[in-house]
């Protein structure tokens, strides 16, 4: 199958971006403007592993913030090293 063929229902896969929420203990994570691949007919989502990984380490330092509601951009986020 192609690549930019949407598995789920044959539509096209353009580049775009979403948001990423976690709903967890302590509150909100919302990560807004997330590069993903998203089919134009069904709204279905994929992200690149770099950028899952990426979202992983921003919801680990949101939990330790413990705050009722955060809320960040992807490409503005920096992780310490």
């Amino acid at each position: 199958m192609k690549k930019d063929v949407c598995p789920m229902c044959g539509g096209l896969k353009k580049k775009s971006t979403t948001s990423f929420t976690v709903d967890y203990n302590y509150g909100v994570i919302v990560v807004r403007d997330v590069p993903a691949m998203v089919c134009v007919q069904c709204g279905e989502e994929w992200l690149a592993d770099e950028v899952a990984s990426k979202l992983e380490k921003i919801a680990s330092v949101a939990k330790k913030q413990q705050q009722e509601i955060f809320i960040a951009k992807y490409n503005s986020y920096l992780l310490a090293s």
